[in-house]
């Protein structure tokens, strides 16, 4: 097996930097992008269509036409093998003559995978992810986390948002609305404008009444409101209700409550699971409904309660530059050495840390 070449490399960093642009769009189908060469030239490029459109590899067939015969296909994530929406991308590029297929990261959906497979059945030379190198899998792997942790553990992706003052407060003083300047806030509206959805509880719902939307950044598309609520406190006034919230509730919960908030616009969901397993079996639909990437922007009590369950891929924590009194035990992940910074930087006066679970912790 032939390593990489210089222009293969190129073209996949093209394929990335075409599927990175297409990310808010593609979900629930992972953001890919495939790049055609032939002798050294690009002769078609192609990125995954919003839902029930062209994966990328058969929009860079149609770009490509008939000089995709010979040429070397340059993917961001191994074709797949399975017909869904649309017919499986592996024979589709072995049907054009294709000779030769570099791809950055494997794919791990049960249904899915197995196209390198049929493509090397076909006579066509493979090329994978330990040949291509690390710098290009890991891009991959960061850009398409939502879809890499859905396929292997069912459920989304969770970046769990936090805001404290500097000697821990989890809420404002002085009656203050936010904790944490303009600055930052915008960077919660770029988070919210990446995921699929954004979720609190209904304490979160009651104290604020939040919309749960982009407003202070430009956004293609909103993300979903979601609100855990057991108890089907979530009144049907409240703002997140009248942009047609996903309420996930208890088996128990009041049946008056429920038809209440469907009639105000909620589509609300009964979870049959209790205890520690409720929050799984929440994790678990919101999958199941195409969530991939998930913001979570709850009080202290449900923060705790998804840090402790392990169901947090990253924790970005705020902190202001301000202080309300007596110190108070912050918001922090559980104690021990699984945790890692993986970004600090600032937003105005505040500061922002990004921590990630050890590899030992992910999806425990």
């Amino acid at each position: 097996m032939r390593a990489p070449t210089v222009d293969e490399r190129r073209a996949l960093a093209r394929a990335i930097a075409l599927a990175e642009r297409a990310r808010p769009s593609t979900a629930p189908n992972p953001a890919v992008g495939c790049v055609l060469l032939r002798d050294g030239d690009v002769v078609g490029e192609g990125v995954t269509h919003p839902p029930g459109g062209h994966h990328a590899e058969a929009a860079a067939l149609a770009a490509a036409g008939p000089r995709a015969a010979g040429a070397t296909a340059c993917v961001t994530l191994e074709p797949c093998a399975h017909h869904g929406r649309t017919p499986p991308c592996a024979p589709a590029l072995a049907d054009a003559g294709v000779r030769r297929v570099v791809y950055a990261h494997a794919d791990p959906h049960a249904l899915a995978s197995g196209g390198a497979d049929e493509l090397r059945a076909r006579g066509v030379e493979v090329v994978g992810p330990d040949t291509v190198g690390g710098v290009f899998h890991h891009a991959v792997a960061a850009q398409l986390e939502g879809f890499l942790t859905v396929a292997t553990h069912e459920r989304p992706h969770v970046t769990l948002k936090a805001a404290q003052t500097a000697d821990g407060h989890l809420r404002p003083p002085d009656d203050r609305r936010w904790i944490t300047g303009p600055a930052a806030r915008a960077a919660v509206h770029r988070w919210r404008a990446e995921v699929d959805a954004v979720l609190v509880g209904s304490g979160t719902v009651l104290a604020d009444d939040p919309r749960l939307d982009v407003r202070l950044v430009s956004s293609r598309v909103q993300p979903r409101a979601v609100v855990l609520d057991r108890r089907l406190r979530t009144p049907p006034d409240a703002q997140v209700v009248a942009r047609g919230a996903l309420v996930l509730t208890a088996a128990d919960a009041p049946t008056g409550a429920e038809q209440a908030l469907r009639t105000a616009g909620a589509d609300v969901r009964r979870l049959a699971a209790d205890g520690s397993g409720w929050l799984a079996a929440a994790m678990a639909t919101l999958a199941a409904d195409g969530v991939r990437n998930l913001l979570a922007e709850p009080g202290a009590t449900l923060a705790r309660a998804m840090l402790d369950a392990a169901v947090v891929d990253r924790l970005v924590l705020h902190v202001a530059d301000l202080g309300t009194g007596p110190a108070r035990r912050a918001l922090t992940p559980p104690s021990g050495p699984g945790w890692a910074t993986e970004r600090v930087g600032g937003a105005g006066p505040d500061l922002i840390l990004q921590l990630r679970p050890c590899a030992a912790q992910e999806g425990r």
